[in-house]
């Protein structure tokens, strides 16, 4: 079975690479970009077999070491 967790930073904190990825596209020329945020995309391939044992397996990934759940906050996709 394989999991992908979206991680992207809570609103309201600020987002310093989202905001150079912003500027360097208003550098290229692409002017109608009014916000970026940036995040990352982890994928897990899990030897479980039950996908509500999955979800609660990466959901425990996540909150001790995948995110930072002050700041951050995460989905979760079984695939």
């Amino acid at each position: 079975m394989k999991a992908r967790v979206h991680v992207m930073l809570k609103t309201g904190v600020l987002d310093p690479q989202g905001e150079a990825v912003k500027h360097a596209l208003g550098t290229l020329g692409f002017t109608g970009v009014e916000a970026v945020r940036q995040g990352k995309v982890i994928e897990l391939d899990l030897t479980a077999t039950d996908r509500a044992e999955a979800e609660a397996e990466v959901t425990g990934m996540c909150e001790k070491l995948l995110a930072n759940t002050v700041i951050e906050k995460y989905e979760i996709e079984i695939v």
